[in-house]
C-alpha cells in the first residue's frame, strides 16, 4: 500500500546536514494528502534514527527535543514520538504524543510497570472517532536487545495505521481517552495479555487464544492455540520456540489448520516447570507466553 511513499522517502536519503524544518518541508512537499503525508515522516524517521538504549534504561529524557534528535540521531520512544508531532504539525496534520505502557518480555506479564514505560502518536485525519490513527515509529524503526543495550535496526510498516485490536492488545495509554476502539479493560487486565510479536503487524493477527499471557496446563493435556489474520500472504510454517538461553528446544514445528485466515494448532508440553514460550510464523515472532506446566 505504501511502496511509492516509501520508495521516494527513501530517495531523499538520510539528510545528515539538514534541520527538523528543512526535512519536514523537503518529504512534505513530496505530497498533497495527508495520510501520505503522515507515511512519508514515520518512514523517514524510523529509517534515520535509533533507539537509545542507554537513555531508556536510565529513564533519561533530556535530549527528545526534536532538534536534538535528529541531531543525534537516537532517542527514546518519547523523543520519536515527539519528532513524529513535530514534522506532522509543519505537515499541517494533527498529531498528538500518548504516553503509556508496553510489554517487553513474557517477564512483564502480570508484572505491570510503575510507571509508563513508552510513548506513541494518535494522529487525526477526519472528525470522525474513526479517523484517529495509531503511529508507533519507535517500534517501527527496530528493537533493542533484552538488556537495552544493542540496537537492532529493522524497519516495520505495520506500526503505521495499525489494526486498532491489535495495537490495543500491544499498548495501553496512560489516559484512556487515547484508547481507540476496543481494548483492555485496565492496566491489569493489559498485564495479564500475552506478548505481541513485531511480527503480528505484518501479519494482521487478531483474536489470540489462549487470551491470557499465562497458561496453566498439565503434560498429559494438549494445549489449543489459534489466532485469526487478515494478511495477504498465506501462511507456510509454524512453529513452537520453547525456553529460553541454554534451556531453550529445538523448534518444534507445528501441524496446523488455516480456514479463512482463522489458524488452529496444538501442542501437548511434556516438561514440568516454568518456561517462556513463542509462536513465530514465517520466522517472525507474533505471540509470547509463559507456560506453568504440572503433572
Amino acid at each position: 500500500k505504501y511502496d511509492r511513499i516509501d520508495q521516494v522517502v527513501a530517495q531523499l536519503g538520510a539528510m545528515p546536514d539538514k534541520n527538523v524544518a528543512t526535512i519536514a518541508d523537503t518529504i512534505s512537499r513530496k505530497f498533497s494528502d495527508k495520510q501520505d503525508k503522515a507515511r512519508a515522516f514515520y518512514y523517514w524517521i524510523a529509517n534515520n534514527i535509533a533507539l537509545d538504549g542507554k537513555a531508556i534504561r536510565s529513564n533519561d529524557q533530556k535530549k527528545i527535543n526534536p532538534e536534538q534528535v535528529v541531531m543525534n540521531r537516537k532517542t527514546t520512544s518519547l523523543g520519536f514520538a515527539k519528532l513524529f508531532q513535530e514534522m506532522c504539525s509543519m505537515g499541517n496534520i494533527r498529531c498528538l504524543v500518548v504516553d503509556g505502557y508496553v510489554k517487553h518480555s513474557t517477564e512483564d506479564i502480570n508484572n505491570r510497570a510503575d510507571e509508563p514505560n513508552h510513548s506513541w502518536n494518535v494522529v487525526q485525519l477526519g472528525k470522525s472517532p474513526e479517523e484517529w490513527y495509531y503511529v508507533d515509529v519507535a517500534r517501527g524503526s527496530g528493537f533493542l536487545d533484552k538488556k537495552q543495550l544493542q540496537f537492532t535496526p529493522s524497519f516495520v510498516s505495520g506500526y503505521f495505521f495499525p489494526e486498532k485490536t491489535l495495537f490495543n492488545l500491544d499498548h495501553f495509554p496512560d489516559n484512556e481517552a487515547w484508547l481507540l476502539g476496543a481494548g483492555p479493560k485496565g492496566l491489569k487486565d493489559f498485564y495479564a495479555l500475552p506478548v505481541i510479536g513485531r511480527g503480528a503487524y505484518g501479519l494482521g493477527l487478531f483474536k489470540p487464544n489462549p487470551v491470557t499471557g499465562v497458561i496453566h496446563t498439565s503434560i498429559r493435556n494438549p494445549v489449543q492455540f489459534s489466532f485469526q489474520f487478515n494478511g495477504n500472504e498465506p501462511i507456510q510454517s509454524i512453529e513452537l520456540l520453547i525456553g529460553e538461553g541454554n534451556k531453550q528446544l529445538k523448534p518444534a514445528p507445528m501441524n496446523f489448520s488455516n480456514s479463512g485466515g482463522s489458524v488452529n494448532f496444538s501442542y501437548q508440553f511434556k516438561r514440568e516447570d516454568s518456561y517462556p514460550v513463542r509462536i513465530v510464523v514465517d520466522g517472525r515472532d507474533v505471540l509470547s507466553y509463559i507456560v506453568e506446566a504440572t503433572e
